[in-house]
């Protein structure tokens, strides 16, 4: 059994097959995930995982040299968007609307869902490299 990490394996596979570039994205429970995207779902109930506990523990084995988010977190998530800026302060940020974030889902490595349930808690986290 592991002793470090993160014990999903769906989770761990992707991880450990990305490369400098590549995407995965972190969602709410009501972000459509397309077909053709690997869905891990962590969802177990309402708020249960939360984003930012998904989030934190993706960080601990996840080289990110950028992240996305949708320009509607500023409006309807301010709370949230703060978290997830403390947590970035030396990583660009891009923003970009709602529509084109869901588009660039097609592009991921794979989403993992969470249990979130408040407006716009979905972020693409662009993988960087260890040297």
């Amino acid at each position: 059994m592991k002793k470090h990490g993160i014990l999903n394996s769906h989770i761990s596979e992707v991880l450990s097959k990305l490369g400098h570039t590549d995407m995965i994205v972190i969602a709410d429970c009501g972000l459509p995930i397309p077909d053709e995207t690997i869905r891990i779902d962590l969802a177990l109930k309402i708020g249960s995982p939360s984003f930012m506990e998904t989030l934190q523990t993706v960080l601990e084995d996840m080289a990110v040299e950028k992240i996305t988010i949708a320009n509607e977190i500023t409006k309807h998530n301010s709370e949230l968007e703060k978290k997830v800026a403390d947590l970035f302060t030396n990583t660009p940020i891009h923003y970009c609307s709602h529509e084109e974030l869901k588009e660039q889902t097609k592009r991921a490595k794979a989403v993992i869902r969470t249990g979130e349930a408040t407006p716009y808690a979905n972020i693409i986290l662009h993988a960087g490299v260890i040297f």
